[in-house]
């Protein structure tokens, strides 16, 4: 008698989780919660797009711009026909080849106070640059530190109102908390679903925003070192 009630409520019972109508039936609030994070997670993929296209462009034109820079006899020239484009590593040298024309504008130059503000220019330029990149991350980490959370509220919001159900209908069985219970849980797994990728794609574009930093430095002090030389002579 017993197998035969479990086989009946087996048939009618749904044999996978529908998210479409676990969000339908949730709670307001717990769609208002789930709503957000699917937002939430659309834009931080639009972000992993755009940035890795964005940073993939980006090192190609500072390769090449360098590699045509240093082989280039006229500087000057060569930044003329090249620093207008969208270059990180162009903005740096027309900030310090700025840098450079008004320190040696004079008739006496200050050579050592001269060294000390093409320095501080070019590292001005590197930090504005890098600081630009790494604008749109900030949204990554905030996700990833908050989403989750925001998943929990709506999963306690969900239970709580699962055991009011409970009370007004003064049935604790399984038919009327499981609906309730699995709506508020599918919250904390939005929530997860934002928040892993937006934690993953942060951790890696950092360090290929400092790695990006580190190159641009290395350009810096290789530049900084051929102005100390026409400084010199």
């Amino acid at each position: 008698m017993m197998l035969a009630m479990l086989a009946e409520s087996a048939i009618g019972a749904p044999t996978r989780l529908n998210p479409v109508e676990l969000f339908l039936h949730a709670d307001v609030v717990v769609q208002a919660v789930i709503g957000g994070l699917v937002l939430a997670s659309i834009w931080v993929w639009m972000i992993i797009v755009g940035f890795t296209v964005r940073m993939g462009l980006i090192g190609s034109r500072c390769r090449k711009y360098e590699d045509g820079f240093w082989s280039a006899r006229d500087i000057d020239a060569y930044q003329k026909d090249q620093g207008k484009k969208d270059i990180p590593t162009a903005r740096v040298v027309t900030a310090a080849l700025a840098e450079w024309r008004r320190s040696t504008s004079g008739k006496t130059i200050d050579r050592d106070g001269t060294r000390q503000r093409l320095a501080a220019a070019m590292d001005g330029a590197v930090t504005e640059e890098t600081d630009q990149l790494a604008r749109r991350l900030n949204f990554l980490a905030t996700v990833g530190s908050v989403a989750p959370f925001v998943g929990l509220f709506g999963t306690v919001w969900g239970v709580m109102d699962s055991f009011f159900r409970i009370g007004a209908m003064q049935n604790s069985s399984l038919a009327v908390v499981a609906p309730g219970i699995s709506e508020a849980l599918f919250a904390t797994a939005i929530g997860l679903f934002a928040a892993i990728p937006a934690v993953v794609a942060y951790n890696r574009f950092s360090f290929r925003v400092n790695a990006f930093e580190a190159s641009l430095f290395r350009f810096t002090d290789r530049f900084h070192g051929t102005l100390s030389r026409e400084l010199e002579q």
